[in-house]
């Protein structure tokens, strides 16, 4: 008889007798679950500082409008899902009513069933639609307002004419449409009441348009008055001089044209051997190239220069051309004198005056301030730059951590002073992908932040992605700022 088989005995786990046991030890707690201490969990609060929100948008809401007039109206444009099918969609709401200070829906709060105080939603008055991608860039025409233009991710550029009845009501009458480019980046509208409801776009092609537009020309109401295609990477960022003279556009193949829309300059023999622009610098001038290209440009109140930012912090500034004086301009095949300060960029068109490196990542938004010689550049890096343009450029003010470690979406010198605030000219308003609105007050030449800042407002998620800030508006005066959140929602902040 063969002796049994001792597998299953072999691989048993041994056994220590309870006798032999130096100590038992006692669960009395039970099971443990890892990486659990005894530290209370971090209580997430989401503050709220916000007296109103519209929360119609289904995603992301991309763009921001503010009649110029009327600057209750507000219009905001997005997508309607995450889908890459999923259509264009904007509103316009009515901020008037708002009174008192209301919170976010209840889903938005740590504890959904608090006690909440009344709040006031948003409705629109008007649906933006005919986009079949994301609406990312609104505009009203200037001076007055009578048309609100979107342009979308579809190349669509959609027109509508706004009419206010004698009690005051508004309403919206589609107009015409175009679908010249791929897709439009931006839109800038022309300030110049001598070319009222005039608009500019740049597109993803590199393309440069100016329409202006006439609901009363049935045949053509959206006239094409030029269309310009020296870049050869997407336009990125457009702007205006104040006098609505000169259009200056930037690229991602870090070329910078300022063009004579109107053909003043020409009439003057100020213009390049393009017979386009007043300005023509690209990338192939090392003292003018950027590695990584343009994102953002603004023209000074007096139209004396014009800033460019781009990848890794770089700000330039190059002169632009007096149309009063006999000045030549120059491009980047043209030989530049060397510029000692703003004064010398008003004589000479093209001369790159400062080339300035503050900050260590691309410049997104830049911003002059109308009463105050500062220019304000606002970072990937989460930082804010001021400079002293009566000054050579000076660095007045570097904020390092103004909106952490997040990138700053924009900075805009409050048009008037806020009241009470005593601003004049040296308030900032800046927002960023933490999804905080914030106020500086850049006077002085004070190095931290904290002695900047004059208040904050919160009540986006923030913490970078699906929560920033992605635009605003303030009006006139400051006293109310109305955000585009990536969360979805648009809120009311009163300053």
């Amino acid at each position: 008889m063969s002796a049994p088989h001792q597998d299953d005995i072999d691989d048993a786990p041994e056994m220590l007798d309870a006798e032999d046991a130096l100590e038992e030890v006692v669960d009395g707690e039970g099971d443990i679950a890892m990486d659990s201490d005894d530290d209370e969990q971090e209580e997430i609060i989401l503050q709220n500082d916000s007296v109103a929100y519209f929360d119609s948008h289904k995603d992301s809401v991309f763009a921001i409008a503010q009649h110029p007039t009327q600057p209750s109206l507000i219009a905001t444009g997005g997508s309607e899902g995450e889908g890459d099918d999923a259509p264009g969609k904007g509103y316009v709401f009515d901020t008037s009513p708002v009174v008192g200070r209301p919170v976010l829906p209840a889903s938005y709060n740590a504890d959904p069933s608090s006690q909440q105080q009344k709040s006031i939603e948003l409705k629109p008055l008007f649906t933006i639609e005919g986009h079949s991608d994301s609406i990312n860039t609104l505009a009203f025409t200037l001076p007055n307002g009578e048309y609100l233009v979107s342009g979308g991710l579809d190349g669509r550029l959609r027109t509508y004419q706004l009419s206010i009845d004698a009690r005051n009501k508004p309403s919206f009458t589609f107009v015409a449409e175009s679908q010249e480019v791929p897709e439009v980046n931006w839109l800038a509208p022309c300030p110049s009441p001598k070319y009222p409801n005039t608009i500019a776009l740049g597109a993803s092609d590199g393309s440069v348009w100016v329409y202006t537009i006439d609901a009363s020309d049935s045949s053509n109401p959206m006239q094409i008055v030029q269309s310009y295609f020296l870049h050869t990477a997407a336009c990125t960022a457009g702007a205006w001089s104040p006098d609505g003279t000169f259009l200056a556009t930037v690229s991602e193949d870090s070329s910078l044209y300022v063009w004579d829309v109107w053909g003043e300059a020409a009439a003057k023999n100020l213009v390049n051997d393009n017979g386009q622009t007043v300005v023509s610098l690209t990338g192939q001038d090392q003292r003018f190239g950027v590695e990584g290209g343009l994102y953002s440009v603004a023209i000074d109140p007096k139209t004396s220069f014009v800033a460019v930012g781009g990848a890794g912090g770089a700000v330039k500034i190059v002169g632009l051309p007096r149309l009063g004086s006999d000045t030549q301009p120059t491009s980047s095949k043209q030989s530049k004198a060397k510029a000692k300060g703003a004064e010398a960029g008003s004589a000479q068109g093209g001369t790159i005056l400062a080339d300035l490196q503050t900050q260590s990542d691309g410049i997104e938004t830049l911003s002059f301030s109308a009463r105050q010689p500062l220019l304000a550049a606002g970072s990937v890096d989460g930082s804010i730059a001021v400079y002293d343009t009566s000054r050579r450029f000076a660095v007045r003010r570097h904020i390092k951590a103004a909106h952490d470690e997040f990138s700053v979406v924009k900075v805009e010198f409050v048009p008037a002073a806020a009241a009470g605030a005593g601003g004049d000219g040296w308030l900032l308003t800046s927002c960023g992908m933490d999804g905080v609105v914030r106020r500086w007050d850049v006077r002085g030449a004070a190095g931290a932040a904290e002695s900047s800042l004059v208040r904050e407002w919160r009540g986006h998620r923030g913490d970078g992605e699906g929560g920033g800030v992605l635009g605003f508006v303030e009006g006139s005066t400051g006293e109310r700022i109305v955000t585009a959140g990536d969360d979805g929602v648009v809120l009311v902040f009163e300053a």
